[in-house]
């Protein structure tokens, strides 16, 4: 009999971390499961550590060189086997409950994929800081329906919103090989965001639940912090791309949200195109960025007040979350988080 859930890893370099992710997995409540771990040419002990498990569940594929985490993901689906899909980076970890309780409503909702609300905890902390939704600022204490304009008019670059790119949903495997979905390999940033796409744009039925049961860790070594260059630069080019299918020309809705979008990838990609330089004391290309997009000059005035502000809550302040966020959710902090929203002790 085929496990309820397969859960795939990608791993690299990872080996301070991944014990914690594995083991949140193997002790679910939801025990019908197959957990596959993806390493992608390490070069640490992370496959050691891996492979120090003796539970049956547990498979380990070891990539003899390193081919980018969409790549990862891709092998580790085509050998899943459950009825349901579940990612998990492997420097985060699960609630205890999170696949059983995702699993029952995604059943009752007939959905094709659901997500929960994301814990975000700083590298080394015992406690979260906040969860994805209250930095959304939106009000959220029902499950709800997500169809792909509002996944995409949410998720702006910059812009306070949901960003339900950075969830990490369970995906039906019915659904994923019926539309032949997997990760797009020339992506190595919002790889996430662009498989929500796929399975949306396919009409997947797609439900996302107030209760956080995902501990995503900002540390700042992580893909997420990568480049913003080259994270613009993929944002753009996937967004156009996109664009361009007929069935999204099809949709003005969708194509409004998608044109939006791109405008802001584009005007910050100008934007850091000179700032980045100008940090390195390369001032001949960044005067040449300049040149080439004017509008930067405006763009740096009107972000001046959030970039002093910023820099008060951190070296005046004490603040350090204030550069914990992501850099497409990174904005004012709101208060701190009440006591309830931390999850129980013995999820920590």
């Amino acid at each position: 009999m085929n496990p309820k859930v397969s859960i795939i890893i990608p791993a690299y370099n990872t080996e301070v971390y991944i014990k914690k992710a594995i083991e949140s997995v193997l002790n679910q409540t939801l025990t019908e499961l197959e957990v596959i771990v993806v390493d992608d040419g390490s070069t640490d002990k992370t496959v050691e550590v891996a492979k120090s498990f003796t539970d049956e569940r547990l498979k380990v594929i070891v990539n003899p060189q390193n081919l980018g985490v969409s790549a990862a993901r891709n092998i580790a689906l085509k050998a899943a086997q459950g009825e349901w899909i579940a990612v998990l980076d492997s420097d985060d970890w699960y609630a205890h409950e999170r696949l059983e309780k995702l699993v029952l409503l995604a059943e009752q909702a007939n959905a094709d994929m659901i997500a929960d609300d994301i814990y975000f905890i700083k590298d080394g902390a015992t406690s979260p800081w906040s969860t994805l939704i209250q930095e959304s600022g939106k009000h959220i204490d029902k499950i709800l329906q997500i169809d792909i304009v509002y996944f995409v008019e949410t998720d702006v670059y910059g812009k306070a919103g949901l960003h339900l790119g950075l969830s990490k949903p369970i995906f039906k495997r019915e659904f994923l090989v019926k539309h032949s979905i997997e990760y797009d390999e020339t992506l190595s940033i919002a790889e996430d965001f662009w498989l929500d796409m796929k399975c949306l744009i396919n009409g997947a039925r797609f439900f996302l639940v107030p209760e956080a049961y995902y501990f995503y860790r900002s540390r700042s070594s992580s893909l997420v912090r990568e480049s913003r260059l080259k994270r613009l630069n993929q944002s753009c080019m996937s967004t156009s791309s996109f664009m361009e299918q007929k069935f999204v020309r099809k949709d003005s809705d969708l194509m409004r949200a998608l044109s939006y979008n791109l405008a802001v990838y584009n005007r910050n990609l100008a934007y850091y195109q000179v700032l980045l330089p100008l940090k390195e004391r390369d001032w001949l290309l960044a005067l040449r960025e300049l040149t080439k997009n004017p509008s930067v000059f405006s763009d740096f005035i009107s972000r001046f007040n959030d970039i002093i502000k910023r820099r008060f809550q951190y070296y005046v302040m004490g603040n350090k979350l204030v550069f914990e966020m992501p850099y497409n959710l990174q904005r004012k902090r709101r208060k701190p988080m009440h006591p309830s929203f931390y999850p129980p002790k013995n999820n920590k």
